[in-house]
This record gives C-alpha cells, structure tokens and sequence, in this order.
C-alpha cells in the first residue's frame, strides 16, 4: 500500500506511516542519501529502523550510503547504527570522525569508500537535483581528493573515478561527478498530512531541501522525520522548508530519537527563540588553550566575517569576549550559521544569538567564493611544505570535513594547536611560558600522512597563512615555514627545533606578545580598532577646544567608565587650561547598568575640565538615552546630529553667542 501510494500520480491525503513502513520501500544496491550535522537534524528514527530491518531480516544489502556531515555521536548513534557487514557495499561522506563504526570498515577494505570536501558534497546535492552533470569547483586541488594524489579514494577497494581533473582556458579544475540518489533520509519539526514540512525547532536546515529535490528528481523516495504532525493547510507556507511534492512519507519519531543535538534536548536559543546574556561565556583559565587562543585573536578582522574550526579555534570566541572585541565579528559555522557563538562538543553546528541561518550548500558557497575574511582551524600534523594534515592518521580516518573548503578560500588562514601532543603539560609563570612536560608526539613532521591543506599551493597564491601554538608562531611565505614568534621563556633549540622532523627558516622571530601570559586582560579591543584612548583625543591649541572620538567604543563597566575619564583627565591636566568639549558619539555603546555612572563622570568633567560640551551622533536613539542620562544627573545635553552643528555650536559658544542661537 505504501509503495503503491508513493508511487501512484494521485495525492495521497495522509502520508504519516511507521518508521517501519517507510524503511521498508528501500531496496538492496539503493543509494541512500542522509541529512545531519553530528545531531543536529540527524534523523536517528530512519536509521535505528533500517538498522532493526537489516538486522532482523538481512535486507536491504548492498547500499550506497551518501552523508556530507558526519551523523553521529562518535559512539553507537547516527550512521554508526548502519556499519553492518553486507548492508553497505559503498559510503561517500564528508566528514568520518563521529561515525567511527563506519570508518573502521572504510580504512580496513570491507567497503568501497571516498572522502570527498563536506561543503562539494553538499552542493553536488543540488546538481544532482537539477541534473547536471556534476559539480565543477578549485576546491580540493593539490589536496588528497586530487586525483593526481588519491582522488578521494579511502581504499584500495575503491576504483571508479568520482574527481577528475579539468582544464578550462588554462586554469585547473576538479570535477565531482553527480550519481542519482535513490532514497533521502531527511528531518524537520511539524509535518501536515500533506508531507508539508517546516523546522522551526531545529538548530540546522542543513540540505534538506536539495536532497529531497535529489531524490524526488532520481525518480526515488523522500522519507522524513519529524516530531509533530498538524493538520493539512494549517502551516504557513514561508516556514514550509520541504514542500510536500517532494515527500513521499512522513515518520514521527519518538522523543528520544528527535533530540535537538545529541547534546541537548531542546534549547530554544538554537532554534532562536531566545538570546542569551554573553557573560554565560564566562572566561578561560591561562593554559596553553587560552596562550593559543590570546595569539589568535590578535589576528581577527574587525567588521570581518570569520569561521571558528572545531577544537582548539574554539577558544577564540572566548577570548574575543573577554577582550570585548565580539562584537566587532561576525563568527560563522559551516552548516549555515552566520553571526552568534558556534557551540562546541555534541552541540557543534548549533549556534545562540544568531544572525540568521541559511542552507548548508548556501554557506559553502559564500566561503568557497571567498567571502570568509579569516578562518582559524585546527592542526594536528604540519609539513615542511606547510601542508596540514587533519584528516587521515594510519588507520585512524577522521575526514576532511568542511576543512578543504575553508581553508583554500579563506582571506586570511591561521591554523590553531599545541606544539606537540601526548602529554603536554605547560603552566605560564612570571610572564613566561614554563614547559612542565614535554608532549611525546610530534606535530611538525617531515611529511604529512595525507594533505588537506596545501601550503606550497597557498604560497603560490599569495595567501597570509600562520601556525599558531602555545610556544611558537610559524609562517608559509614563498621560501618556506619560518619560525616568526617565540613566547618568552622558551628556548628556540631546546623547546622548539629539538622536537621538529623539519628545520625551519630561522632569521630574527620576536617575541610573541607579552599580554598573552598575564592574568589581566589583554586589552586588545583599542589594538585591533588601531585606535586606543589616548589616540581618540586631539586638541586645538588655539581655539582651545579638546575632541574626544568615541566612535565605536562600548562601555560596559564601572572600570570602562573610569578609563575614560583617567585619560581623558591626564589630557586636560597637561594642557593646564579650560577646554571646550566636542565628542564624537556615532557608534557608541553605553550599557543601561552604568548610564548614570557614565553620566556622573561627565559632570565631574564639565566642572573641572570644560567651558562648554558639545555631543554628536547620528543615532537618534543614542541622542534620546544619552541626553536622559545626562539630564538625570543635571547635565545640559547639548547633542547634535551631525558634526558640523556641533562645530558651528562651539563656534557661537566661543563668539559669546547664547546657547539657545544654536
């Protein structure tokens, strides 16, 4: 009846069916194509019931299993579930290192498999629907899925050819050869009875949409999974993700199968129900995670879009809270987060306090056309070339992930980690960098076990690219990996070449920043705006009039407060006389927990400091708040819309004018 249903040209008015049921259309040699990012959107329901049906019957067999995102937990959950003798004769996946199972019969030849870049994959899914050939991208060249190195291929199994290599008016090209899917595997929250569905409590919408479409133009089957059924045209069409033409069943899955994550259950502010405070962030202790992330940072673009990698470049959305500078970012995650904190662990692909968050296949398209300013990413083996290997390790397959994509089309690379693993113990004393004990693994190898980063290919394209640790900082530049920064209480023989299979080039490294080994804050928000206090005051001697720019600048606290009028205070003291005031307050933040703070330090600077003050900031609403503030506490508001009414204002103060002539 369900085949028949699914089949048939006539709508069908209900197509909500058991997991059972819906397996049970998939036949032996199918290709099944899967959603998910780690948990997020991973429709555990579908997977657990093809893993009872093959267990208890031994069909379907032969499957090709399709997945960009690796779904699973690193354990038991997700496509670990399918990694069963005679089930899969083939896996294309993005991402292995959460789906160990399933990685363990790719490296060990009991299945065809392939490592293809997470973010090409995801957008093959689209040329797959449109049926096109396949999909044509720079992205991978010079890297392992170069067919000139392995062409994707995990094994010696593995003999047809899904990358080739192009030549169009001179440039190389890869190209990813499209196949048809049979069956998609996808998710969302609330389906009608028409298979109508929307995800509004999903984290992710992940490829959804470019699988069904996949599928449905393979002339194959759409099986999804959600937590809720409504009634038929009882959605509103623009939350509808999946349309129901695309969907042939609809499966409701139970609560403990439709987690938001593997790592939480429901959080309302990964669907965006909410936002959360930032001070949930908290601050890092001054380990070697938070030396390496201190050093990163110093590297962010401000106004730039960025993208955090897993691991160790966690750390620097920490940091750029403390250092006040988050705001100055906009952080993004692979599967489709622009803006907001990227979480970590099980949760990784979830987001708070997003901007928005588009297709998976959309985001690897602003990456892949440069749209990234800096990426900070992992490292767990480094070259002499430079190269950078995270996805192969012997017989360990973590996969490349979404690493290929970001890291050849980054504006600006730094790649993130300890100097060496095993062990590591360090502790940062008097300022310096103490080696407690040595890691009993090297990380600076003379040749990568598998390359997913080309440091020669970057070099040849002018990229600015930077190895960061906890002891050292290297840079490709186009002579080679050269040793540029030492933290200060490390030996560069002792600590640093001693534990290198490669000599580096060594001219003249400085020291890395001596902020980054104190306790205190780094103060970093005035070096990356290139415009600290003491440079946001001028004066005209002349005219006798003090500018003060605050453009930008947020104030949160009582010790923000006080900085301000300190140096402030320091400049009108050397001068020796009364100044007339004008302040730039375009851009500025002014936390409601310490107006009237803020606004007693301006009256205390008027009585002591000031002729007259003059204010100006195109924000009508700054105008409103800062003028309440100051009016509370008895000071006249003379804030203005444009700086040139503020300059004409001092004009007439000084000609004697009356203030109201303004």
């Amino acid at each position: 009846m369900l085949r028949t249903a699914t089949l048939g040209k006539t709508a069908v008015k209900n197509k909500i069916v058991s997991a059972a049921e819906a397996v049970a259309i998939i036949r032996d040699g199918d290709t099944v194509a899967c959603s998910g990012f780690v948990g997020s959107g991973t429709p555990e329901e579908l997977i657990e019931a093809l893993e009872t049906r093959f267990r208890e019957s031994g069909n379907p067999r032969g499957l090709t299993l399709v997945f960009a995102a690796a779904p699973g937990d690193g354990k038991e959950r997700g496509l670990n579930r399918l990694a069963r003798e005679g089930l899969l004769k083939r896996a294309v996946g993005g991402h292995w290192g959460l789906v160990p199972k399933l990685a363990e019969l790719a490296v060990s030849g009991q299945i065809e498999a392939y490592n293809l870049p997470l973010g090409t994959l995801s957008q093959l899914f689209r040329d797959i629907a449109g049926h096109r050939a396949g999909c044509l991208t720079k992205v991978g060249l010079h890297t392992f899925v170069d067919p000139r190195q392995d062409g994707g291929k995990i094994n010696a199994r593995t003999r047809d050819d899904l990358v080739t290599l192009m030549q169009i008016e001179g440039e190389e090209w890869l190209f990813y050869k499209a196949f048809p899917i049979t069956v998609a595997l996808i998710r969302g929250t609330t389906a009608d009875l028409s298979g109508n569905i929307t995800m509004e409590r999903e984290a992710l919408t992940l490829d959804n949409l470019a699988l069904a479409m996949a599928a449905k133009n393979s002339n194959g089957f759409v099986i999804a999974q959600v937590e809720r059924v409504s009634a038929t045209g009882s959605l509103n069409p623009r939350q509808v993700q999946i349309p129901g033409v695309l969907v042939d069943c609809v499966v409701v899955a139970r609560p403990e199968n439709h987690r938001q994550t593997f790592g939480t259950s429901y959080n309302p502010a990964y669907s965006g129900e909410l936002r959360l405070p930032l001070d949930s962030l908290g601050t890092m202790a001054l380990s070697e995670r938070k030396v390496i992330a201190r050093r990163c940072a110093f590297d962010l673009p401000m106004g730039g879009v960025v993208n955090l990698g897993i691991g160790m470049p966690e750390g620097v959305a920490a940091v750029a809270h403390e250092e006040r500078v988050l705001g100055y970012v906009t952080l993004t995650a692979e599967p489709g987060v622009i803006g907001g904190i990227p979480q970590t662990g099980l949760d990784f692909g979830a987001a708070v306090n997003t901007d928005a968050v588009i297709q998976q296949a959309q985001q690897f398209d602003f990456y892949d056309g440069g749209g990234l300013d800096m990426a900070c990413l992992g490292l767990a083996q480094v070259d002499a070339q430079g190269n950078v290997n995270v996805s192969r390790f012997g017989n360990r397959l973590a996969g490349a992930g979404g690493f290929i994509n970001i890291s050849q089309n980054a504006r600006r690379l730094v790649f993130a980690g300890t100097f060496v693993a095993g062990g590591l113990q360090v502790a940062v004393t008097d300022g310096k960098l103490v080696i407690v004990k040595e890691g009993s693994a090297r990380k600076f190898v003379r040749r990568v076990d598998q390359i997913t980063f080309n440091g020669s290919y970057a070099a040849q394209c002018g990229r600015s690219v930077y190895y960061v640790t906890e002891r050292c900082v290297f840079r490709r530049g186009a002579e080679g990996m050269e040793l540029v920064e030492v933290a200060p209480g490390i030996d560069v023989d002792k600590d640093i070449l001693a534990h290198m299979d490669f000599e580096p080039i060594v001219r003249n490294p400085i020291p890395m920043d001596a902020r980054i080994f104190r306790d205190e804050p780094m103060l970093l928000e005035e070096d990356l705006l290139g415009i600290g206090m003491a440079e946001r005051i001028s004066v005209d001697a002349e005219r006798k009039i003090l500018f003060l720019n605050l453009e930008g600048l947020h104030v949160r606290t009582r010790d923000d407060v006080d900085r301000v009028r300190r140096v402030v205070e320091e400049r009108c003291q050397s001068f020796g006389n009364k100044l007339a005031l004008v302040v730039n307050y375009d851009g500025f933040l002014l936390d409601a927990t310490v107006a009237d703070t803020y606004a007693a330090m301006v009256r205390y600077m008027e009585a002591n400091y000031y002729t007259t003050a003059t204010r100006y900031t195109t924000s009508a609403f700054m105008r409103l708040k800062l003028g309440e503030a100051l009016a509370r506490r008895r000071v006249a508001p003379h804030i203005f819309e444009t700086a040139e009414e503020a300059h004409a204002f001092v004009a007439m103060q000084s000609r004697g004018a009356p203030p109201h002539a303004a």
